[in-house]
């Protein structure tokens, strides 16, 4: 029988930034929008591609590139590195597996994010399958800019779902993520009438979606299609910039925004359990 694999780029192990408790973030590679802002640019290409980070280089001469995709690929210096590797679904497991007592303790679980992990859906179900039963609390980061057809197959499932609103106006949305946000959004309002908890995340971007009468009308709209347990607003980080140069393209300029602005942001989301992360 042939397994289904990923193709992963990271599993991160005791986080704390992915819903509850202490959980295992496992990136799927892939992703179907095109945030100008995103922090991980290296998940957009579903392929394995290469990265290269000229600050560790130290131009030992010892790289060697037979293959950037096989075992010959080396530098000693990490300068180079194969970002994207296939995992089937029981090495995934065996992973997520590894915390489950802390999982237990804490309120935690295994998140399934990306790119967009949704993309790939046959693993994606298999193991929210398994983590099932073997007792372990699931979530999804996705979003949402998928046929519903995808959500109807991994509900039984998913414990908690992480769901981004990034714009209301459509416009504004695919002129910074290169596609409308109908089909977001109407994906969103159908979770929402599930059972299922939902978190809303905002990533706030200064001079794309950072005014007041963005966040309100976001917040008109969650108010009208449901109750989401919690809304968190995340303030854009230039942390993942250096990622641009080392897959060769163009580091996006974002200006972080102030506490202040944030607090202010905040407070329109106050009746709907609004987070700073």
């Amino acid at each position: 029988m042939i397994e289904n694999k990923a193709i992963v780029f990271d599993i991160q192990r005791n986080s704390f930034v992915d819903g509850p408790g202490i959980r295992t973030t496992v990136f799927f590679k892939g992703c179907n929008l095109r945030c100008t802002w995103c922090h991980n640019p290296e998940s957009q290409s579903q392929s394995p591609q290469l990265t290269f980070y000229p600050s560790k280089c130290t131009n030992c001469g010892r790289c060697k590139i037979i293959n950037p995709y096989s075992e010959d690929f080396f530098c000693p210096n990490d300068a180079k590195e194969l970002c994207g590797k296939e995992y089937t679904v029981n090495e995934i497991l065996k992973t997520v597996l590894k915390d489950k007592a802390f999982y237990a303790a804490s309120g935690g679980g295994v998140t399934f994010s990306g790119g967009e992990c949704m993309l790939q859906i046959d693993v994606l179900e298999e193991l929210l399958r398994k983590c099932r039963e073997n007792g372990i609390h699931t979530a999804i980061d996705t979003a949402g800019h998928v046929p519903y057809e995808l959500f109807e197959r991994i509900l039984p499932y998913t414990d908690l779902f992480l769901y981004d609103v990034k714009c209301y106006d459509s416009d504004l949305h695919k002129k910074y993520t290169g596609v409308g946000n109908e089909l977001i959004l109407d994906n969103l309002k159908k979770l929402l009438a599930t059972k299922i908890p939902v978190w809303v995340r905002i990533p706030v971007i200064p001079s794309v979606n950072d005014t007041a009468e963005e966040m309100k009308v976001i917040h008109e709209f969650l108010t009208a299609s449901g109750s989401a347990k919690k809304v968190e607003l995340l303030p854009y980080h230039a942390m993942g910039e250096h990622k641009y140069a080392a897959i060769g393209k163009a580091t996006p300029s974002f200006s972080v925004p102030t506490d202040t602005a944030m607090e202010q942001l905040e407070a329109i989301f106050a009746d709907l359990h609004t987070e700073h992360s």
